[in-house]
């Protein structure tokens, strides 16, 4: 059975297919808070503290040497796995420096 005020809404109403909708009680809805502000909630917890300031010692000076150090702004080769296999060079770059500045093999 369509929708009385389909006229209304839709241009070519004769032609478009009927659609079925379901309410259901008792179920939660869309969210209330925006992607940001459950990001910022979540950062704010006694968790997310943790979580996030351990980020900042294990992955980001990786990226960030990588990045700006090694000039790896972008992709320089077309294809996931030439893309791959460069990105592997860049952190076997990256784990050989290092072992160097560690004394690794002295």
């Amino acid at each position: 059975m369509p929708c009385g005020l389909r006229a209304k809404c839709l241009r070519t109403p004769e032609k478009t297919q009927t659609r079925q909708v379901c309410f259901l009680r008792g179920k939660a809805g869309p969210q209330t808070m925006s992607a940001s502000e459950r990001m910022k909630q979540a950062i704010d917890s006694e968790r997310g503290r943790q979580l996030y300031g351990g980020r900042f010692a294990t992955v980001e000076p990786v990226f960030g040497n990588i990045r700006h150090n090694k000039r790896l702004n972008r992709f320089t080769l077309r294809g996931q796995k030439k893309v791959n296999g460069q990105w592997k060079l860049f952190c076997l770059v990256h784990n050989i420096e290092k072992l160097a500045h560690h004394g690794y093999g002295q």
